[in-house]
């Protein structure tokens, strides 16, 4: 017996419209299902492979900035995309927590509109230590990026070691 992979998570909301209206327009994930009388709506990001992958649900008790999970992660096939994630961000006024290089990925850490962290990062096949964290920028040109990212790796002895 195995777990093959997550299949959805969810969120309790004092908001449902805004917070609706951030994970559809922000991040971009389709509404596939929803029941307005008991405050729910469903989201993917694979509508044609997964029916739901989130959730949001009316009924949140915990007070904003309270802890509720440590974070929902959102993967993406191409730096294009985080560096568009990063534009969006800006021009939504999204707060960022940082924006980093994980030496196995990149990744853009923000908050949506109730205080829940999330991350929209790109996977990079290359094995590092982890927990490895640099800030880096995704303002930057792609080359750039790359460049910074390897400088970065480099700078940090450790971060080369096979993972355990």
């Amino acid at each position: 017996m195995a777990i093959a992979e997550l299949g959805h998570t969810g969120l309790w909301v004092y908001d449902l419209p805004k917070m609706r209206h951030f994970y559809e327009r922000v991040l971009g994930l389709t509404v596939t299902d929803e029941d307005a009388e008991l405050g729910i709506v469903f989201f993917s990001a694979r509508p044609e492979e997964e029916h739901h992958e989130f959730v949001l649900q009316t009924g949140r008790t915990a007070a904003i900035g309270d802890k509720q999970q440590h974070q929902i992660s959102w993967r993406v096939e191409t730096l294009d995309d985080i560096r568009a994630f990063h534009d969006t961000f800006v021009a939504e006024g999204v707060q960022v927590q940082q924006e980093v290089t994980h030496g196995n990925a990149f990744g853009i850490y923000f908050f949506d509109p109730e205080g829940n962290r999330n991350e929209v990062y790109l996977r990079i096949e290359r094995d590092v230590r982890q927990p490895f964290r640099k800030t880096i920028d995704f303002g930057m040109r792609s080359e750039k990026i790359w460049a910074e990212a390897e400088r970065l790796l480099d700078d940090d002895g450790d971060a080369y070691q096979p993972v355990q």
